[in-house]
């Protein structure tokens, strides 16, 4: 593979010297970029277009040929492993993602088998390779999956929700069940990951966006301590380097302390927390990542500049800071509005990198 040519995101996911913070944003890849639109038109639907690496992988490279980012991001989906379990993934306009066969009971959670990354999800594992060789060393290339806790959300509420009953109704009802699938669901996404790694993937994160739903003993239990096992289970390193892992819970700003002892290399911090608070609670175990709020993005050039300015003085000096939205990027943000976000991080961050 050809030499990295910018390696600031891993540098500084290690917390090593680095000249200026590096930015990417989450859904990087997606439909507020016109160019991104025109190509899912290639396909019926987006599950077909997940599964076809060609189209992925043009998908991924869209965001990198018009912004000057530090890091790409393997277009996908995180109930990928659901799909490849057989619950009959399918997206609706307007809805999001649904399944026709949802968990309901412990029965249903016996038919379950763990997914074969090369085959069941071997079209993700092509459109990494694929996104590295068109990449050429230009930037590092992020794999990533969901949490146990955050797929068994959606397979057994059937999709999203707001309440959140029937997985929460099972776990004060029938807790061992739901460790069970929460068991199968860290095995599989280890596993997952795992090839992902081998297939080129340069770092990792896990996503759990359902996890701060939860009260701090239940998301210890049934969310925190799954991650941990599959961060001590992943491939440390690859291709010579370390491959770094990044663990974002959405909502998780009581428990900073409590992600850091998982060993992760970076936490993903969303807007609800300073990153001054965040970094003194965390102190050097981890990389913070984060933590714009997305909405910014909708406002006046002078209010970006402005709250890019916020989110790297309340970082401040030093390495360990990846620039990034405390959520994923809106589809109605015009693209003109990124190009100068990524132009200010770029500038405003230098004078805090320099010794």
């Amino acid at each position: 593979m050809p030499v990295l040519q910018n390696d600031r995101f891993l540098r500084a996911l290690l917390r090593q010297e680095i000249d200026y913070t590096p930015v990417w944003i989450m859904r990087q890849a997606g439909r507020y970029l016109p160019e991104y639109r025109a190509l899912r038109k290639k396909t019926p639907d987006f599950l077909t277009f997940c599964k076809t690496p060609e189209l992925a992988c043009e998908a991924t490279l869209q965001p990198l040929q018009r912004y000057p980012l530090d890091a790409a991001i393997v277009f996908s989906d995180i109930l990928t492993i659901p799909d490849a379990m057989g619950l009959g993934l399918y997206f609706t306009e307007g809805e999001g993602p649904r399944f026709k066969n949802p968990i309901r009971s412990i029965s249903d959670i016996a038919k379950l088998h763990i997914p074969d990354p090369m085959d069941d999800l071997g079209y993700v594992c092509q459109t990494i390779t694929m996104v590295r060789q068109h990449l050429q060393g230009k930037v590092p290339l992020i794999g990533f999956a969901g949490s146990p806790w955050t797929l068994a959300t959606y397979m057994i509420e059937g999709g999203s929700s707001k309440q959140f009953e029937n997985i929460k109704g099972m776990m004060y009802r029938e807790p061992n069940s739901l460790h069970q699938l929460l068991t199968l669901l860290t095995e599989s996404v280890t596993i997952y990951l795992n090839a992902q790694i081998a297939s080129g993937a340069q770092a990792v994160m896990l996503f759990d966006t359902w996890g701060g739903v939860l009260t701090t003993d239940d998301y210890r239990d049934f969310s925190l301590n799954y991650m941990e096992q599959i961060i001590n289970d992943l491939t440390w390193e690859h291709e010579g380097r370390r491959v770094p892992v990044i663990l974002f819970t959405k909502g998780s700003g009581l428990w900073l302390e409590m992600i850091a002892e998982t060993g992760c290399d970076g936490i993903g911090v969303d807007w609800t927390i300073p990153l001054s608070q965040a970094r003194e609670r965390v102190g050097h175990k981890a990389a913070l990542q984060g933590n714009l709020d997305p909405c910014v993005l909708l406002g006046s050039k002078q209010r970006i500049y402005e709250e890019v300015q916020s989110v790297l003085n309340s970082y401040g000096p030093g390495s360990g800071h990846i620039f990034n939205l405390g959520h994923g990027i809106l589809p109605s943000v015009p693209p003109e509005n990124v190009a100068y976000l990524i132009e200010v991080v770029h500038e405003l961050s230098q004078v805090y990198h320099r010794a």
